[in-house]
């Protein structure tokens, strides 16, 4: 363990080697982080005020970036079964960057979290040992446990493999076989938990339906893959990681049938909720056509809904599957659109109207945008940083004895 801390410190110094273009990235990231670290200091002090939520509407754009970020980190689970559990060379070879990732959108939760709290520094009380967690019976708590769990899982996967990448050693399924099994139900269980959380309020029907936690887990699994593809096509234009076309498009064959599950399950909660027409469609009303001429949302609805459902049809045909310029673009929209749909199209219509029948419209205030585009920025730059710590091993450039 002291001879893998002392091989892994030495390899900082890579951090401070690159082309310009890395360090324009670097310095273009670390300012949205200032700009956001310094409006969360005056939410810190001026309090959620400055914010657009209210008691009418207590959630918003900080719950639904967590919220779509959690299944990011799920998503890592799309990679590692066809990696470790069907031997899948291609995406074998590329599975610890998917697992990096998650740990990135995990820290970004966290952070997300962090600063929808108005008072933060009494988070402690819910934290193991030290304050009470109030476990099994809180599902706060149990989101705790999950998230920070799949947070530790990845990062013993990543460092780990690593580790024996660094002394020139194949990683030993002895030991990564348990953490495996472990991380798929684990990976699932993050965005259940998730969706319990809403699932679990009674008074909100919009979210007290069981369709919810299906949907979470096939939208997530559409949207963090489709990031994942993006990415991997720029890092193996920066880079020397071979990562092949055959890869890619495997990863997109995935998410074409997850994708068209996610429309099948919006299209079943769509026709419960329109056909039956009781008392409880009126936040599925605001969301898609506007109650009592309040219709804030339903121009990010439709935007959704038609980003979703032409990605699909780019995704479920071969031909322009397999065409880097349509599927980046199905990508774009995929991510655009679950972004859309289980962001202020999952948080928001759950308050309104809210439980006395009021109608309070939100929009994210500036402090909250400054403030999510600074916990993104920090989220891309413990990444970039992250592959650029493992590229040097992962190639192996740089080798170190035991």
């Amino acid at each position: 363990m002291i001879q893998m801390i002392r091989n892994f410190t030495s390899l900082t110094t890579t951090l401070t080697k690159g082309p310009p273009l890395y360090f324009g990235w670097i310095l273009f990231l670390l300012m949205l982080v200032i700009i956001g670290a310094n409006t969360y200091m005056e939410q810190f002090n001026d309090g959620l005020i400055v914010t657009a939520m209210r008691d009418q509407v207590s959630w918003g754009f900080y719950i639904a970036n967590f919220t779509f970020l959690v299944g990011v980190a799920a998503a890592a689970v799309l990679l590692v079964i066809p990696a470790y559990l069907y031997n899948f060379k291609p995406i074998k070879e590329i599975v610890l960057f998917g697992e990096m990732l998650a740990v990135s959108a995990i820290l970004m939760c966290l952070l997300f979290v962090t600063v929808d709290l108005g008072r933060p520094l009494v988070g402690w009380h819910i934290l193991p040992l030290i304050g009470k967690m109030n476990f099994p019976s809180s599902l706060l708590a149990w989101d705790v446990i999950v998230l920070n769990g799949y947070l530790m899982i990845n990062l013993t996967v990543v460092l780990y493999v690593l580790h024996r990448l660094s002394i020139g050693k194949e990683y030993k399924m002895s030991i990564m076989w348990p953490i495996i099994i472990i991380s798929i139900p684990w990976a699932l269980s993050i965005h259940t938990v998730t969706a319990f959380l809403y699932n679990g309020l009674s008074s909100r029907p919009f979210w007290n339906a069981s369709i919810v936690a299906p949907r979470f887990i096939a939208s997530a699994l559409c949207s963090g893959p489709a990031l994942m593809i993006l990415i991997f096509q720029v890092l193996r234009k920066v880079s020397k990681v071979e990562i092949t076309d055959r890869a890619i498009f495997k990863i997109a064959e995935l998410i074409a049938y997850c994708m068209g599950v996610n429309l099948f399950l919006l299209g079943a909660e769509l026709f419960k909720e329109f056909y039956s027409g009781s008392v409880h469609l009126a936040p599925m009303q605001y969301l898609f056509f506007g109650l009592h001429h309040h219709n804030t949302l339903v121009p990010f609805m439709w935007t959704s809904l038609i980003f979703n459902s032409t990605a699909f049809f780019l995704f479920l045909t071969t031909r322009t599957r397999h065409n880097f310029f349509a599927l980046n673009i199905a990508c774009l929209l995929i991510i655009a659109g679950v972004y859309l749909e289980k962001g202020m199209g999952l948080v928001i219509p759950g308050f309104i109207p809210g439980t006395l029948g009021e109608i309070y419209e939100y929009l994210p205030s500036r402090a909250e945008l400054l403030i999510s585009l600074g916990v993104w920025a920090f989220g891309a730059l413990f990444f970039t940083l992250f592959v650029k710590f493992a590229l040097p091993i992962y190639t192996g450039e740089k080798r170190f004895t035991k």
